[in-house]
């Protein structure tokens, strides 16, 4: 079985509560995590709730890289989802632990789109 692409569920604890409520911070977080592993960025939208806590998510050509954030817990679940070879998400999963400084990562990976090879047609 081939997979269509690779979905990184991201749970990213014991961050810096501070970047994780700051927009701006968040954005250039993830833009920079786009940059940095070659993807190309088709549209982006972010948000700041009050009192606290940050959404984003960038709409890349090749599937997307989303975040939420809950700075009262030090905490932001975070996806990286690629489909195709074009880039590496694991690298780009790992700018964003840097960033955010979470001191507890931990990563589940989703192979998506599994289709079957070799079946007769």
């Amino acid at each position: 079985m081939n997979g269509l692409g690779l979905h990184l569920l991201l749970e990213l604890k014991e961050c810096n509560p501070k970047l994780l409520n700051d927009l701006d911070y968040v954005r250039q977080s993830m833009l920079l995590a786009a940059h940095e592993v070659g993807a190309q960025i088709v549209g982006e939208s972010f948000h700041r709730f009050s009192p606290q806590g940050v959404t984003g998510i960038l709409a890349i050509a090749e599937s997307h890289i989303s975040i939420h954030t809950w700075p009262e817990y030090g905490y932001a679940a975070a996806d990286v989802f690629a489909c195709g070879e074009s880039f590496q998400p694991r690298a780009a999963a790992q700018v964003l632990i840097d960033r955010f400084e979470a001191k507890d990562p931990d990563i589940t990976e989703v192979q998506r789109g599994l289709v079957p090879t070799g079946v007769p047609s």
